[in-house]
């Protein structure tokens, strides 16, 4: 069991239990966090976190990553399971990060 704490931009944070072998998202979901997900498959990256301490594996290929956004701490939570205690940038505006939107 790992304890993940989630910042949102705006202050806010929460904490939750992962269990081994849970995705983020599986747990934000449990206790009823609102983090935004789509295909739960690591291709569409609306989960789109950002690692800012601690240690995660994706259990799948992420898909909806570039390379530099890995390198660059970010993560697909549908997909990602904690192996230590760890902090995440969570909310819609990381996702935002990935994709400027040219229409500004």
């Amino acid at each position: 069991m790992h304890r993940v704490t989630l910042e949102w931009r705006d202050g806010r944070e929460a904490t939750v239990e992962v269990a081994e072998g849970e995705t983020v998202i599986d747990a934000t979901e449990r206790d009823g966090l609102g983090v935004p997900y789509g295909c739960l498959h690591g291709a569409c990256a609306t989960c789109t976190g950002r690692l800012l301490d601690g240690d995660l594996v994706h259990v799948e290929r992420a898909n909806g990553l570039k390379p530099r956004h890995r390198q660059a701490g970010y993560v697909l939570l549908c997909i990602a399971e904690p192996r230590s205690d760890c902090r995440i940038e969570v909310g819609a505006e990381v996702q935002a990060d990935l994709v400027p939107n040219p229409w500004k």
